[in-house]
C-alpha cells in the first residue's frame, strides 16, 4: 500500500521478478523528449521544442498514455483508466491504457483518434485525426488491429478487427480496412483495397509528397489501353464473317408512320 501511494508520480517504474518498484524518472523524460522530437520531424508546422510540448494534443495524449500504460501494467487499472479519460477530455484522443505502442509514434492534429484495448502499434507509425483502431467483436480476446513499423494512416481511416497491417504500408484517408494488408502496400477505399503493392516503401515524389494512386483513374486508363485491341479484334471478326457470306452491316431502325398511330387521347366512347 505504501508503494502504491507513490506510483502516480512516476511513469518509468520497472517491475522486477520480486515485484519491487524502482523509480526511473529519466525514462519518462527521455520518452517525452523523443515524442516531441518526432513531432518536430514529422510536422512541418512545428517550430520549436517548447511549442510542441505545450500546444500539441498528440504529444499530450502520448504523455498520458505512457503514464496510464505503466500504471495498468502495475495493476492500478482504475487509476490508469481515470488518467486515460482525463487526457481524452483535454485532447480528444482516446488511447486505452492496455494498448501497446512503440517508439516514434506521432498523432497529427489528433481529434477523434481512438486506439482500442488490444491494439498493437509498432515503431515510427504516423496517424492523422479521426483514425480508429477498433474492434468488431465483443468477446474478451484479441479484437483490435496490429500495426507494424513505418505505417501511415490517413485522416478518418478505420482499421477494424484483429487484422495485421504490414510494414511500410500507407492507408488512404477515409478507408475502411477489414482484412490483412501485406507489406509495402497502399490501401484505399471502402472497403479498403490494395491498389499498390511493391518491395519498396518509396512512395514519395521529389518534393516529399506522398503518392496515393487513384483506383478509379487507374481502371479507366486500363480500359482506354484495352480499347485499340478490342477494336482490332472486332474488325477482324467482321472480316471473317464477311468472307463467310454473313452480312455484318448494321440493321436500319424500323420507321413508324405517324398516321398509323392511333390517337387514344381525345377520343370519345362510341
Amino acid at each position: 500500500m505504501e508503494r502504491g501511494l507513490f506510483v502516480w508520480c512516476w511513469v518509468g517504474y520497472n517491475i522486477t521478478i520480486n515485484n519491487s518498484l524502482y523509480p526511473k524518472p529519466k525514462i519518462m523524460l527521455r520518452q517525452i523528449k523523443e515524442d516531441v522530437q518526432v513531432a518536430i520531424e514529422k510536422d512541418p508546422a512545428a517550430r520549436n521544442f517548447f511549442e510542441v510540448l505545450i500546444l500539441y494534443p498528440g504529444v499530450h495524449a502520448l504523455i498520458g498514455y505512457r503514464l496510464s500504460h505503466g500504471l495498468w501494467n502495475m495493476g492500478f487499472k482504475f487509476l490508469a483508466r481515470t488518467i486515460s479519460q482525463f487526457f481524452r477530455w483535454i485532447t480528444g484522443i482516446e488511447i486505452h491504457p492496455a494498448a501497446k505502442i512503440g517508439h516514434r509514434f506521432f498523432i497529427d492534429h489528433g481529434m477523434g483518434v481512438v486506439i482500442g484495448e488490444t491494439s498493437e502499434v509498432g515503431d515510427n507509425v504516423f496517424i492523422y485525426h479521426g483514425v480508429t483502431l477498433g474492434g468488431l467483436a465483443t468477446k474478451k480476446a484479441k479484437r483490435h488491429p496490429t500495426i507494424s513499423d513505418n505505417v501511415v494512416i490517413g485522416a478518418g481511416a478505420q482499421v477494424l478487427g484483429p487484422i495485421h497491417v504490414g510494414c511500410n504500408t500507407k492507408i488512404g484517408s477515409g478507408s475502411v480496412v477489414l482484412q490483412d494488408v501485406p507489406e509495402h502496400s497502399t490501401v484505399i477505399g471502402v472497403p479498403g483495397r490494395v491498389v499498390f503493392s511493391g518491395i519498396s516503401s518509396d512512395m514519395e515524389d521529389d518534393e516529399g509528397l506522398e503518392s496515393f494512386p487513384d483506383p478509379v483513374a487507374r481502371a479507366i486508363e486500363c480500359m482506354l489501353d484495352r480499347l485499340p485491341q478490342m477494336e482490332k479484334e472486332i474488325r477482324h471478326l467482321k472480316e471473317t464473317l464477311r468472307q463467310k457470306g454473313i452480312d455484318t452491316a448494321p440493321s436500319k431502325p424500323v420507321e413508324r408512320d405517324p398516321s398509323n398511330i392511333k390517337q387514344v387521347s381525345g377520343q370519345s366512347k362510341s
